[in-house]
């Protein structure tokens, strides 16, 4: 299995990049996130890969950080998702915004990634719900539980998600649920 290349960057095609390794060309898939923070063509990159042997296709895909190998092993482990998907994902959102997504259970910013349905965001989170923290090491920023809960109180009362999330930064870290809720529905109201 190949775990790791370390190459000069030939070509960059989202979302494939060709890494010339001594003379040999590989093609490797990466997600977004790993292609944006890329060095300029001809730099030297060390890419972390997961390796896919199908039927009819050998593919390599490739990340930045280790995080990022893993939340896209966890991914394909999970039954309807595989690589393209993963890729999607993580393409679409951060590790830890994703280990944020799980432990507040948000369906709606996983529908938001293409490819991702109501079934299939809810599958996700139950799949992934005890795994990325702790396999990843993935620290979320939901300091308690008393935030989760504010912000599960504003999305249901109709608030976006963006909107709830950015009422919740403005709050004092140790708030309680309940005076939290009121702060928030006050500066949303301005």
């Amino acid at each position: 299995m190949i775990g790791k290349l370390t190459g000069t960057l030939a070509e960059k095609t989202p979302p494939q990049v060709l890494l010339d390794v001594r003379g040999v060309g590989y093609e490797v898939d990466v997600p977004m996130s790993t292609f944006y923070n890329l060095p300029a063509l001809g730099g030297t990159v060390s890419l972390l890969t997961h390796f896919v042997v199908r039927e009819d296709a050998q593919l390599l895909y490739g990340f930045l950080t280790s995080a990022e190998r893993e939340a896209f092993r966890l991914l394909v482990k999970i039954s309807g998702i595989g690589p393209r998907m993963a890729l999607s994902v993580l393409s679409g959102m951060s590790v830890t915004e994703l280990a944020q997504v799980v432990s507040l259970q948000q369906a709606g910013r996983l529908i938001k990634v293409p490819g991702i349905g109501k079934r299939t965001a809810e599958r996700l989170l139950l799949e992934l719900k005890d795994k990325l923290g702790a396999d990843i090491g993935v620290q979320v920023h939901a300091a308690n539980d008393a935030q989760a809960d504010i912000l599960q109180a504003l999305v249901a009362l109709g608030y976006s998600d963006k909107e709830a999330a950015l009422a919740l930064k403005a709050l004092p870290a140790d708030v309680g649920v309940s005076e939290g809720i009121k702060l928030a529905l006050k500066a949303l109201a301005r």
